[in-house]
């Protein structure tokens, strides 16, 4: 199954989704933000500072997703054996520690 195709073996909770979509929304707001900073010909810096926000967001999310897949897809998997998810951890450190 392609890369693209796969879904989480255990459903997210309500909650969990709900404050994934919670956090998705706020940052579409900054991004939003930023489109209409660039149209009102705002100053450089002040629009830069709105991206960093938004990468700062970003990564903080990417932290809280990750977290949640270590303790729950990782450890699964680790315990039934399959040792390449440790490798497929690693490959996605990666991919996200640019």
């Amino acid at each position: 199954m392609a890369d693209c195709c796969r879904h989480k073996k255990d459903p997210r909770g309500d909650e969990e989704v709900k404050a994934i979509i919670n956090r998705l929304n706020r940052i579409e707001g900054q991004i939003g933000g930023i489109r209409k900073m660039v149209e009102d010909n705002r100053y450089c810096p002040d629009i830069i500072t709105q991206v960093s926000a938004v990468q700062s967001s970003l990564n903080s999310l990417t932290k809280e997703i990750m977290a949640t897949h270590i303790k729950s897809c990782v450890v699964d998997d680790i315990k039934a054996g399959k040792i390449e998810a440790v490798d497929e951890l690693c490959e996605l450190l990666k991919k996200t520690m640019k």
